[in-house]
């Protein structure tokens, strides 16, 4: 399948200063490998080898089966800016005031010490960082090796500009024999262009939205067929531009001492992003790594079903450099580090989304999930002009709401208000459609999921704030309500 690659936006990064503190180095500088991570904007675990059997995925397949794929990867928030800025530092975005989506440069600052972004702990054990991108005056760089060049969070760089992040835009960039950092995204799954190509390509190719199985909070319609499939066509697109990189990677020679870690920033579509169901939370982790790099106990070409949450993936990557931040930088974990303890669960969040005020936190077991509506008197599906911009199923459910022609499991996420307290057995319900918080069945359930929510919170939240609605105005009009247009 031949790939138009579309062109990439932004700029080079300039040269970054870190501030962090030096960590401890475990292995001499020879023997480190370098780091490639790759996050695929917006996706769930829908490729073939997670069970999609509409889509191809063969690039995807086959990285997998070079490495480890987890099945219970949870990102910290379901939009990017507020996971992104959980993944890149290893804290909840709450526990540094970097929830909101997203946080406008006057109100950033920097992270709290000692923590740090992932690039300045490489750069502290001389690694070169890079972002992925075209060149500066460049419509694309080298085959395979454009990204966006998103960044994307919502506190400031150490560096003297407050924006860099990474050093250059390219592991070409590096001096001889200097081991790299190298960080790429992938849009072509994010809403926008890349779903545009997706369906340029040969039918063949495509998803038949008529062969979708959708969840029962779908309404059967051609138009949320159509876009559910849109979507797929996309992870298939973003598969090959995924296979130009891996190939780039053997081309120059890196292949055998690179650590490749292939993952999401969230879900996707309607009801995914934004919210704390499955859909937006659960996000797809493979990690090929090299032999003589691999940890004891562990075989390329498994399935690990352990829970991994967003802010385990920057000290597990810095892990791979026998990089290990000091204690307190990290509320994550090296999931393969010799400390390592299992997670009983994970906890996910979600407050304001662009002009969409809200506050939600919720945890999740191996069989449930507890959700907690702080907000319950405003609706799932207030308004929110990015979603009613971008999502065709978003504006139907609304329109079939007024018309009542929803089913019981569609309306629900139509609703005029919210619980406030959502619960349900995973084990029956994987749609999440049957809120059991109020059946004396599951009352310690419902008890024991509460005291850890609220245990997360009264650790986590003492930076979480609400804006003033006229400076959420300004973030998002550029101007104050009574300023002209």
């Amino acid at each position: 399948m031949s790939l138009s690659r579309r062109g990439f936006f932004g700029n080079a990064a300039a040269a970054a200063l870190g501030t962090a503190t030096a960590a401890a180095q475990s292995r001499p500088p020879a023997d480190r490998p370098n780091v490639l991570y790759v996050i695929l904007e917006d996706t769930g675990p829908t490729f073939s080898c997670y069970g999609e059997q509409l889509v191809k995925t063969p690039n995807i397949d086959k990285f997998a089966s070079q490495g480890i794929r987890f099945t219970h990867t949870f990102c910290t928030g379901p939009v990017c800016s507020a996971s992104r800025s959980a993944l890149m530092s290893g804290r909840y975005q709450n526990n540094i005031g970097a929830h909101n989506h997203r946080t406008w440069d006057w109100h950033k600052t920097h992270l709290p010490k000692p923590a740090a972004h992932i690039s300045d702990w490489f750069r502290q054990a001389g690694y070169y960082t890079c972002n992925l991108q075209a060149a500066p005056g460049k419509r694309k760089g080298p085959t395979g090796a454009a990204g966006s060049g998103k960044v994307d969070l919502n506190y400031h760089s150490n560096a003297p500009d407050k924006t860099t992040f990474f050093e250059g835009y390219d592991w070409n960039q590096r001096k001889p024999g200097q081991p790299f950092f190298a960080h790429i995204t992938i849009m072509e799954t994010h809403k926008g262009n890349g779903w545009v190509i997706a369906r340029q390509r040969p039918k063949s190719e495509l998803v038949d939205p008529e062969k979708l199985k959708l969840a029962s909070y779908y309404p059967d319609s051609p138009i949320a067929r159509d876009e559910y499939a849109n979507y797929l066509d996309a992870c298939s697109l973003s598969d090959g531009y995924l296979g130009q990189l891996l190939a780039r990677l053997e081309a120059d020679g890196l292949a055998k001492n690179t650590v490749v870690v292939v993952s999401s920033d969230h879900g996707p579509l309607f009801r995914g992003k934004q919210f704390l169901y499955d859909g937006g939370t659960n996000i797809p982790l493979m990690i090929r790594i090299p032999e003589g790099h691999m940890p004891a106990g562990v075989k390329a070409g498994t399935v690990d079903d352990r829970f991994v949450s967003g802010i385990d993936l920057a000290p597990t990557m810095l892990g791979f450099a026998g990089i290990r931040p000091p204690a307190g930088a990290m509320q994550g974990q090296d999931i393969f580090g010799p400390a390592y303890q299992p997670r009983p669960h994970v906890f996910t969040l979600r407050d304001r989304m662009d002009t969409s005020v809200d506050r939600m936190r919720a945890v999740r077991t191996k069989e449930f999930k507890y959700i907690r509506n702080y907000f319950p008197a405003t609706p799932y599906m207030q308004h929110n002009d990015y979603k009613e911009r971008s999502y065709p199923t978003w504006n139907l459910v609304k329109d079939l709401a007024k018309q009542g022609k929803l089913t019981k499991e569609q309306a629900l996420f139509a609703a005029a208000e919210k619980p406030i307290e959502e619960l349900f057995d995973l084990r029956s319900d994987r749609d999440e459609v049957h809120n059991l918080a109020d059946d004396p069945k599951h009352r310690d359930t419902l008890k024991r999921l509460r005291g850890l929510v609220d245990g997360f919170v009264a650790e986590n939240d003492k930076l979480v704030s609400f804006e003033d609605p006229i400076d959420i105005y300004r973030g998002y009009n550029r101007r104050l309500p009574e300023d002209p247009a």
